[in-house]
C-alpha cells in the first residue's frame, strides 16, 4: 500500500514495540547498570589498583549487559526503518528510536573505556566490538539526517510517516514547533559528535600507545554518562508511557503491560546466571591485564600466554594504524 503523504491521519497509531513500557524500561535499567560498573571498574583502576583483586564478576556482567545494549540498540534502529513507510512509523517514534541508538552508544562507548584492555587482546573481540561501532554509527547517521530533515521542514510533530519528510506535498502541522533553529543546530551537532567520538573510540581501541590513557577515561567516562543521561531523559520526557507526546496516539497501549514487555526486561536476568556460574566455578575467564604488563598467563596455565595487543593474524602487526 503506498504512502499517503498529502493527507495525514488525525493521530499516530501507538508501537509498544518501540516506545512501550518494557522496551523504555528494559534500555534504561541496562543502560544504568552498564555505566555504574564501567565507573566502578575505571575508579577501582585510577584510585585502587593496589587494594583488592580485580572484580572478573563485574567485568563479565558489564560486557554482557553492553552487548545485549548495543545488539537491540542496532535491531531497533532496523525495525524503524523497514517500517517507516508504515502509518504507525511518525517522526515521533523515529526520534525515539533515534534517543535510545544514542542511548545504547553511550553505554558502548563507556564499556570500552572500562574493559578496552579486554577487548585488546584478543583481535576477533576487538574488530567485532569495531563492527558493531560502525554498524550503530552508521544507523544512527541515517536516523539523525531523517530527523534534520524533519526539523527542517517543521515536520517534527506531523502525524505523517517518517518517509514522507521527503516528499514535497507533505503537509506542515497547524501547530509548528517552536526553537527550530535550536533543533536544527542541536541534530547536526549531535551527528557530528558521534562521528567524532566514533573516531576517538577507533584510536583508543586500535592504540597500543595508549596516551593519556587516565584522563581519556574518567573524561569519556563522565561525557558518555552525560550523554546518556540526556538521551533517557528526552526519552522520558517524550514518550506516551511516562512523558507527553508530542502528537495525538490514537490509544494509550504503550502504557500497557503485554507479554513482550514483560519479555524485555526478563532479557535483564540473563546475565545474572554467568555470574551465578562463575561464582560455582563452572566456568573461568583469564583476569584483566594491566597496562603496563607486556603479557600474563591465561587463566593460570603456565605457557598459554596472552598479550595485551593481539594483532590481526592477516595483516600481522601492520593491523595497528594508530601504533605511533
Amino acid at each position: 500500500m503506498p504512502t499517503n503523504c498529502t493527507n495525514p491521519p488525525d493521530t499516530v497509531p501507538t508501537d509498544a514495540g518501540v516506545a512501550g513500557t518494557g522496551v523504555l524500561l528494559s534500555f534504561i535499567i541496562t543502560a544504568v547498570i552498564s555505566l555504574a560498573l564501567s565507573a566502578s571498574l575505571i575508579i577501582q583502576e585510577q584510585f585502587f589498583r593496589n587494594r583488592g583483586r580485580p572484580s572478573v564478576v563485574r567485568r563479565k556482567l558489564l560486557n554482557a549487559y553492553s552487548d545485549q545494549q548495543i545488539m537491540t540498540g542496532i535491531g531497533i534502529q532496523v525495525v524503524g526503518l523497514a517500517q517507516m513507510d508504515a502509518a504507525f512509523m511518525a517522526p515521533y517514534h523515529f526520534f525515539i528510536i533515534w534517543m535510545l541508538s544514542l542511548l545504547s552508544m553511550a553505554v558502548h562507548n563507556a564499556t570500552l573505556l572500562a574493559l578496552v584492555h579486554d577487548f585488546r587482546r584478543d583481535w576477533v573481540l576487538r574488530w567485532l566490538r569495531q563492527f558493531l561501532m560502525f554498524v550503530n554509527l552508521a544507523l544512527s547517521c541515517v536516523y539523525g539526517s531523517f530527523m534534520l530533515e524533519a526539523v527542517q521542514r517543521h515536520l517534527t510533530e506531523s502525524t505523517a510517516p517518517i518517509s514522507c519528510v521527503w516528499d514535497d506535498a507533505t503537509p506542515t502541522p497547524a501547530n509548528d514547533p517552536t526553537n527550530i533553529g535550536l533543533s536544527f543546530f542541536g541534530t547536526i551537532a549531535v551527528i557530528a559528535g558521534n562521528a567524532v567520538i566514533f573516531a576517538m573510540a577507533t584510536w583508543y581501541l586500535h592504540s597500543r600507545a595508549q596516551r593519556f590513557y587516565r584522563t581519556i577515561q574518567l573524561v569519556g567516562l563522565v561525557l558518555m554518562a552525560a550523554s546518556a543521561i540526556g538521551a533517557a531523559a528526552r526519552v522520558l520526557m517524550l514518550s506516551q508511557a511516562f512523558g507527553q507526546p508530542s502528537v495525538p496516539l490514537s490509544d494509550e497501549n504503550e502504557k500497557h503491560w503485554s507479554f513482550g514487555a514483560w519479555v524485555s526486561l526478563g532479557m535483564l536476568a540473563l546475565p545474572i546466571i554467568s555470574v551465578i556460574e562463575i561464582l560455582r566455578g563452572e566456568l573461568r575467564y583469564a583476569p584483566p591485564v594491566a597496562d603496563q604488563d607486556d603479557k600474563a598467563e591465561l587463566l593460570g596455565h603456565s605457557g598459554n600466554e596472552l598479550h595485551t595487543f593481539q594483532p590481526n593474524p592477516f595483516w600481522g602487526d601492520s593491523s595497528n594504524a594508530y601504533k605511533k
